[in-house]
């Protein structure tokens, strides 16, 4: 699947000016309140229509303003998931995802699959909430259910509109293994909009990541997160925002899982790091995301910490902010953490290219 959008509007004072061509997986539009996310997904949608614009998908032409081509919404084959669940509250369970189907069944005859509910309710483990009514589901259970009714109507693209914004923090962790499985476990590409780094490091192929409008930077979530331009904004207030949640994202697998102590490894490129409290299975890939707010640098080992994770590497760069702040690079093998510390503490340790040092990382910070 290949997907081209590129879109101009002016909504008052706000100018959305961006757009990215995407190749199947899970694409993440990723960026603060106020960055034009809603406004591309919904774009691509088609429940708006831009000032200038384009949108293709495997070739075939949704969206060409200069050729004043616009196809309606309901004839692109697009599945949308909300921010809150929108179920159809008088239907149960069984029935919203029955509506799904009936809807692909209505647009394009030959989209549906045999076999494709039971699968869908299997992926998303809703079999058990079939009889009930949406008055009766937590909000994980209830998203669960709209992702659900939105696959079967058998979208060639699903369009996320942060999905998890509305649930709390334990809401969000029961569904995020579910959508990893949706990622992993079916051929639907997915625009995913999210401001939360954690959802993107975990989730995203690819990441879009906007602000003002305007596209900041595309790449990979280890590119995109850990690169100079998640630091960059026209507004002092734009890095102070990213920089809290900047960060190394780093891909691993489960090598050992400690049940006495609810502890798990896993294993880097060159490295391990061991988390608490943290779920999955041995073999299993995932990823680390690991705020650079959280990594202190030694130039010894130190000893006497409850820290779990102290990785030895060498400075691979430095990079002052201007602010009295600077970013420091460790590579520790392939792997490269990131720390930001004060300018004054660079000069007390005599940091420099190639220093051995070490980075002492606070488990707290780390995410699976």
């Amino acid at each position: 699947m290949t997907l081209i959008v590129e879109a101009t509007h002016r909504l008052g004072a706000f100018t959305l000016d961006a757009g990215f061509t995407a190749e199947g997986g899970v694409t993440a539009l990723f960026g603060r309140s106020g960055s034009g996310k809603t406004s591309l997904i919904r774009m691509i949608a088609g429940l708006s229509k831009p000032d200038r614009g384009r949108l293709v998908i495997d070739g075939d032409v949704l969206v060409a303003t200069d050729d004043h081509v616009f196809v309606p919404k309901h004839r692109r084959r697009f599945g949308y998931v909300f921010q809150e669940a929108r179920l159809f509250p008088h239907l149960s369970v069984r029935q919203n995802l029955n509506y799904g189907s009936w809807f692909a069944s209505r647009h394009e005859p030959k989209s549906a699959k045999a076999g494709e509910f039971d699968r869908v309710v299997q992926l998303l483990g809703i079999d058990h909430l079939l009889d009930r009514r949406p008055s009766h589901l937590s909000g994980g259970e209830k998203q669960r259910v709209a992702i659900g009714r939105a696959l079967l109507s058998s979208p060639r693209l699903l369009l996320m509109d942060e999905p998890l914004a509305a649930l709390d923090e334990e809401r969000k962790a029961e569904i995020l293994p579910y959508l990893e499985r949706l990622r992993d476990e079916t051929e639907t590409p997915i625009v995913y909009v999210s401001h939360s780094v954690q959802e993107v490091a975990r989730l995203a192929d690819r990441v879009v990541m906007m602000r003002d409008g305007k596209v900041a930077a595309i790449g990979t979530p280890a590119e995109v997160l850990s690169g100079a331009s998640f630091l960059a904004g026209d507004r002092a207030g734009d890095r102070v925002s990213d920089r809290r949640d900047a960060g190394a994202v780093l891909s691993g697998v489960i090598e050992t899982i400690d049940r006495a102590h609810r502890l798990i490894t896993v294993r880097l490129s060159s490295s391990a790091i061991i988390l608490p409290n943290a779920q999955g299975e041995q073999g299993q890939t995932v990823r680390l995301h690991i705020p650079e707010r959280d990594v202190m640098v030694a130039t010894q080992r130190p000893e006497g910490l409850s820290a779990l994770n102290i990785i030895g590497g060498r400075v691979a760069a430095l990079e002052p902010d201007g602010e009295g702040m600077v970013r420091v690079r460790i590579a520790c093998g392939s792997d490269m953490i990131l720390a930001r510390i004060t300018a004054l503490s660079v000069e007390r340790l005599a940091l420099q290219i190639d220093r051995p040092v070490f980075a002492v990382i606070k488990t707290v910070a780390l995410e699976r």
